[in-house]
């Protein structure tokens, strides 16, 4: 990958968004990707990937001749590719869309989102204009000046690490890391660490948890790799000394990203997630929905789905599919009660254990870790009604990884023969995949949401109730 002081700059006229917090654009026929612009503009670009070869070229405006109305200044310098261009250097990844004006992401968060239901999913366009009419929502319109601008809103926030030890982001696509003096997008106890005032010397990476709550924060340090155990030890506690020195100390462990183990340094190596109606333990580096918001948004948006239809009441069947922590199967067993059934499957053992502790009281819950289309067919109690047959659910909530459920997973929960699923989706691409993989197996898009819960970058979350296809024709 060239630097953009390295490479010929080009003029062009930027198309319309694509998936991935690019635009199109061509010059001689050729199709650039170019970060940091708004379809209509013309913008200057410096090429980062033009390998002569290759099927297409990646770029970064640097200067604007031609802006849209939605162009607004960029509230993170580091972030901030025209100021990153007028130095010849790169901005730092994780906030590509802070160029464009609030209404301006979302509309183009809708278009995306459309495009790939059309391309990928094969949904028709007057279908999609009845499903979808309402485009992407803003999830924090009610929220403090600063939370309506789409700032301070992240619950988890990852660092990279300078070769000078200093706390730093990546460029897009590249290994530079470049250091950082503020992380405006998390919530405020994250900047109130001050870590960009520490020496990170020996740590590869720092993952911060601060829940939305304030129960506490909890700072997890990597050693590099290579390091000596003594010097990894001395480094970690060390910078576990420095904090503990805040007048609200976060929670420190040392951390293995490669099997997600922790060591306790201070503190507890947990933190404490709440909801209107439940409290979740979740360990280490444990998924949680990053968004302050995003847990009632999405837990309302897809539980309301099924219980509009009717396919969630008292006594029902249910499963929740990749249920991480247990944010989906804490009100799915409220509402199927003591008489119904939910099964949790998680992959990840850690995660699995804290939905183990945080459901422990629900008797209704069987909680299975493991990969999810094994237990959909597997001959266990999980798969198998008291006759022998295979186990059918009267609803599913289907929150799969960013990689989407996929065929074999998609053609396992077809077979439980459920009435209705709430698929729970972070990709666009992905989910509209999984849609057409739905629809050839007999089911329809019957409803679908879609929420700005990663405001200032491409991402998008969905929500989609999907039935057979023969509920929709009746």
């Amino acid at each position: 990958m060239s630097e953009p002081t390295s490479t010929p700059r080009l003029t062009v006229t930027v198309g319309p968004v694509a998936h991935g917090g690019h635009c199109v654009a061509r010059h001689d026929g050729r199709v650039i990707f170019v970060r940091h612009a708004i379809p209509g503009e013309t913008v200057e670009i410096a090429l980062t990937e033009h390998d002569a070869d290759a099927k297409f070229w990646r770029a970064d405006v640097t200067r604007v001749v031609e802006g849209s109305p939605d162009r607004v200044s960029h509230f993170w310098p580091e972030a901030d590719a025209l100021r990153a261009g007028a130095r010849g250097a790169s901005p730092i990844g994780g906030a590509e869309f802070g160029h464009i004006s609030r209404p301006g992401q979302l509309k183009l968060k809708t278009d995306v989102v459309r495009e790939q239901l059309e391309r990928l999913g094969g949904v028709p366009t007057e279908r999609l204009n009845e499903l979808f009419a309402a485009g992407v929502e803003d999830v924090d319109s009610s929220g403090t000046q600063a939370q309506q601008a789409g700032l301070g809103w992240r619950t988890r926030v990852g660092f990279a690490v300078t070769p000078s030890g200093k706390l730093g982001m990546h460029a897009h696509r590249s290994h530079t890391v470049l250091p950082i003096s503020e992380m405006p997008l998390a919530l405020p106890a994250v900047d109130e660490l001050r870590l960009w005032e520490l020496d990170f010397t020996g740590i590869d990476r720092v993952e911060v948890a601060a829940p939305a709550n304030g129960s506490g924060v909890l700072v997890l340090l990597a050693p590099a790799h290579g390091l000596s155990e003594k010097a990894a030890g001395h480094a970690v506690n060390r910078i576990a000394r420095a904090l503990a020195a805040l007048e609200t100390p976060p929670s420190v462990a040392r951390w293995n990203p490669e099997n997600s183990a922790i060591e306790v340094v201070s503190g507890r190596g947990w933190v404490k997630e709440t909801t209107a109606d439940h409290e979740f333990r979740v360990t280490g580096d444990g998924f949680w929905q990053i968004h302050r918001n995003a847990p009632k948004v999405l837990t309302d948006a897809a539980l309301g789905f099924l219980l509009e239809g009717g396919y969630l009441n008292d006594g029902a069947d249910v499963a929740d599919l990749y249920a991480g922590a247990g944010l989906f199967t804490a009100p799915l067993a409220d509402a199927v009660g003591s008489d119904g059934s939910v099964l949790s499957v998680e992959g990840s053992p850690g995660t699995s254990r804290d939905a183990r502790k945080n459901l422990h009281a629900s008797e209704q819950v069987e909680i299975l870790q493991g990969r999810v289309e094994k237990i959909l067919g597997t001959q266990s109690r999980a798969s198998q009604s008291a006759a022998g047959q295979r186990r059918r659910f009267d609803a599913v909530v289907l929150d799969p990884p960013r990689a989407g459920a996929g065929k074999v997973v998609v053609r396992a929960l077809v077979a439980t023969q459920p009435q209705a699923i709430a698929y729970v989706s972070c990709d666009p691409a992905a989910f509209a995949r999984d849609v057409k993989y739905f629809a050839n197996a007999g089911w329809r898009l019957a409803k679908v949401r879609a929420f700005d819960l990663y405001p200032h970058t491409h991402h998008v979350e969905t929500v989609a109730l999907l039935v057979p296809a023969a509920a929709i024709a009746s």
